[in-house]
């Protein structure tokens, strides 16, 4: 009886103790068994099995553009930003690489700067991801009809490569603003007469698509000189048309002989253009007659004095 008295006297204890092993919180759980010799003995802890390392994430590598379309008249340069998005465990080395469209241009720069680059160096995980810009345009002497317009930009280093489509749309080619002019002669040079209206003939061209509008004249010369044009404006010129100008040249009744240079300036709402006159200034007509009367008094009077002195 003594010994079956101990042996539930320990199974109580270890009940007892198991309850406040779960009050406590605590993880083990303990089972009391009976040996053959009727002792209680309590079983050796389990502990789980260590779980595997989970691989490293792979790397990942994407481009991304806000505006990856955008539309302008024939002509535009047009101006793309590209943000490269890079998750890895160590920086690397991307090489950027563009395919403009066919005769057209393409550059590559950093978002803040005005250099060009062939590569990048990407920083993993960062805040916020690196951009660049990408331009694109025709050559300045050529307008492209209108239409859709793809160029591709990538960016790679080793195993990760990525491209992005950037479209640019030409919605119209936009009329061009071109005026012209020359004398009838296509001399710019002229002979005038101080004192007297001297003409010489201006023609003015539109070489440009659109409408020149509110055509106006100007004149720089020398101090006391008149110059005039009629017609004293010209409200509009059509592309490919031709407009007859007659401007008159007034030099001072005083004015010495010589060369004297006079710019002729044509001005519109969209496009102006100078002719530069070189005017040379000879002897009034008027003034030359009277200095030969002069001249020819001056000898009839010396004459007529050697004869009486001749007489006497």
């Amino acid at each position: 009886m003594n010994r079956f008295r101990v042996t539930r006297y320990l199974l109580c204890l270890v009940l007892l103790f198991a309850m406040l092993s779960g009050l406590l919180g605590g993880s083990i759980v303990l089972a009391a068994q009976e040996g053959s010799n009727g002792l209680a003995w309590l079983p050796p802890s389990q502990e789980e099995p260590p779980s595997e390392e989970e691989p490293p994430p792979e790397p990942e590598f994407k481009l991304t553009a806000r505006y990856p379309v955008m539309r302008d008249v024939s002509g535009a340069t047009f101006e793309f930003e590209v943000s490269l998005v890079y998750q890895d465990s160590e920086a690397r080395a991307f090489d950027l690489a563009l395919t403009a469209p066919p005769e057209w241009v393409g550059i590559i720069m950093p978002s803040y700067g005005e250099f060009l680059i062939e590569s990048i160096t990407l920083e993993p995980g960062q805040t916020y991801p690196d951009k660049v810009k990408v331009i694109i345009g025709p050559p300045s002497w050529e307008l492209p009809e209108p239409g859709d317009y793809v160029a591709t930009f990538s960016a790679g280093s080793g195993e990760l490569m990525e491209s992005i489509e950037l479209t640019a749309v030409v919605t119209e080619i936009p009329p061009t603003y071109q005026l012209y002019a020359s004398t009838d002669t296509l001399r710019y040079n002229m002979d005038a007469r101080a004192g007297q209206d001297n003409h010489i003939t201006i023609i003015l061209e539109n070489y440009g698509t659109g409408t020149l509008e509110n055509i106006s004249f100007a004149s720089t010369k020398s101090e006391g000189w008149s110059i005039t044009f009629t017609p004293y404006k010209v409200d509009s010129l059509e592309p490919g048309l031709k407009q007859e100008v007659d401007v008159v040249v007034t030099p001072p009744a005083k004015t010495i002989a010589g060369d004297y240079h006079v710019i002729l300036r044509i001005s519109s709402e969209k496009a102006t253009y100078n002719i530069e006159l070189r005017v040379t200034v000879v002897t009034s007509t008027l003034w030359g007659g009277a200095g030969i009367g002069i001249a020819v008094a001056v000898i009839a009077g010396l004459v007529v004095l050697f004869r009486r002195l001749g007489r006497r």
